[in-house]
């Protein structure tokens, strides 16, 4: 069965406009796991907006499945997760101003700056995974970092019109083929929903999918639980 991790930074975006600090970040994430979700997922460094430390230490305090935590590759985050419960890092590009990344690292150029971060990382006990684009160079350059895992763009395919969707998907494959044959798990993430999962879960060996914007703003209309129950019935029903 592919696995569901949520994103929940959007939820705290929502928490900051209002003064009595509505909507609980920890209450969304509770929800979303009794609902189903397999990894909780918040950012830190650039890409953290409105989250705060002491979220991060408490979602790591009440969470059953483990927190998982998305950051760049610099010092400053390096600093804060060494003093997080957290069980995996996912690297993501710096990104400035925004809550989500647009594209992957680029681990090719910047393989020796990864591999300390990586190894800094494992010393920590921590779980190294890298948000690469669907690029099998990539993919060999993570093999090089010893990443534990790759988390495959999906930007590209849910952003394709119709004409490019057959193109983006087929790359994805060839790059998913060639981190299990390297032997890397890979998961995906990048502008996925519940309408848009189904060619990405059916690609054979995924293990995870990462929803974060695509899932709030559904939850907008239908409400948390329902919005993962409906990603969740898409996995079911499409996965290999």
């Amino acid at each position: 069965m592919v696995g569901l991790g949520v994103r929940l930074n959007e939820v705290a975006s929502l928490r900051r406009v209002d003064p009595k600090g509505e909507p609980d970040l920890i209450a969304a994430a509770k929800i979303c796991e009794l609902a189903g979700a397999d990894q909780i997922t918040v950012s830190l460094g650039d890409a953290r907006g409105p989250l705060a430390d002491h979220d991060v230490r408490l979602l790591g305090e009440v969470l059953r499945g483990g927190l998982g935590i998305e950051m760049p590759p610099t010092d400053d985050a390096m600093a804060v997760v060494g003093c997080l419960p957290c069980r995996s890092v996912c690297l993501v590009p710096e990104d400035p101003g925004h809550t989500t990344s647009g594209g992957g690292l680029d681990v090719v150029k910047h393989q020796t700056r990864l591999s300390d971060v990586a190894d800094g990382l494992r010393e920590l006990g921590v779980k190294v995974c890298l948000l690469v684009d669907a690029v099998p160079a990539q993919v060999d350059a993570a093999v090089a970092v010893q990443a534990d895992r790759v988390r495959l763009n999906t930007r590209p395919y849910a952003m394709a019109d119709e004409r490019e969707v057959g193109a983006e998907i087929e790359a994805f494959v060839t790059a998913a083929a060639r981190a299990l044959r390297e032997g890397l798990v890979f998961d995906a993430a990048g502008g996925l929903t519940a309408r848009n999962l189904a060619p990405v879960a059916a690609i054979p060996g995924l293990n995870m999918v990462h929803v974060g914007h695509g899932l709030v703003a559904r939850a907008l209309f239908v409400g948390l639980e329902a919005a993962v129950g409906e990603l969740l019935d898409a996995l079911t029903t499409h996965a290999a």
